[in-house]
């Protein structure tokens, strides 16, 4: 077993699964500043099947719930009613639960209607899961380090991805700068660099419509450089205007 290329290979999926969370999912679906080409699209559906099993659409109706209602009773995981330590080790909980209420439901069609590729690969969470174990298992081998060094990097993986997911949502509501007082979202720069600039969490509950999360020249939003080549290839259209950088 290769502990150090099991950790390098169980960051690197993880961060591509964090990369594609907040372009697609966060800044393209839920908040609709990022308009994607048909192909860049598929690639990232299934990206985000392989590495987290999680429905697009059911995770945009998610965080808009979170937007609509943050830090109330309505927010699916707001640290300050659910206690810090149950959103950052229990999140995955919190979303299942969240996914049965009425109002994200009622949200999942609007953002993005259930279709047939839906209905035979992308809804089925284990599936992907399971392609995304075999991918790794099977890159590893023929690497020449072996299958268990894929199962322990794809276990790395989905603990690292569900700790910082969590830590976005506990952290970011709990610890940190709020520049913009009229949101209790806070900034953590040093949670931005692991997790493509979500880390900046109080700048983007202030100016959510935004593509891009960093409001100061000193601000680093890893995700911005990725959207802006992807941009400049024309897999991707900027729909939503830039906040001024300050």
């Amino acid at each position: 077993m290769h502990w150090l290329v099991a950790l390098l290979f169980g960051v690197a999926v993880t961060q591509i699964a964090i990369f594609v969370t907040t372009i697609y999912l966060h800044r393209g679906l839920a908040h609709g500043a990022l308009k994607f080409h048909p192909v860049l699209t598929l690639v990232f559906r299934s990206i985000i099947w392989i590495t987290t099993g999680m429905k697009p659409r059911e995770w945009a109706a998610i965080h808009q719930q979170h937007h609509a209602k943050t830090d109330t009773t309505l927010d699916p995981h707001s640290p300050k009613v659910h206690g810090f330590w149950r959103v950052q080790l229990g999140n995955v909980g919190l979303y299942r639960k969240a996914c049965k209420w009425p109002e994200v439901t009622r949200r999942e069609e609007l953002i993005q209607p259930k279709d047939a590729l839906d209905k035979v690969f992308y809804d089925h969470a284990l599936w992907g899961l399971a392609v995304g174990i075999a991918l790794l298992v099977f890159i590893t081998t023929v690497l020449g380090f072996g299958w268990v060094t894929g199962l322990v990097a794809a276990g790395i993986h989905t603990v690292t991805y569900i700790m910082l997911s969590g830590a976005i949502n506990a952290v970011g509501h709990y610890l940190g700068t709020r520049p913009d007082r009229s949101t209790s979202a806070t900034n953590v720069p040093g949670l931005s660099l692991l997790t493509a600039g979500e880390g900046l969490h109080n700048n983007h509950h202030a100016v959510s419509g935004s593509p891009r999360f960093a409001h100061r020249w000193w601000q680093i939003d890893p995700a911005w450089p990725v959207i802006k080549g992807l941009e400049a290839a024309k897999l991707l259209t900027i729909t939503r205007k830039l906040r001024p950088i300050g």
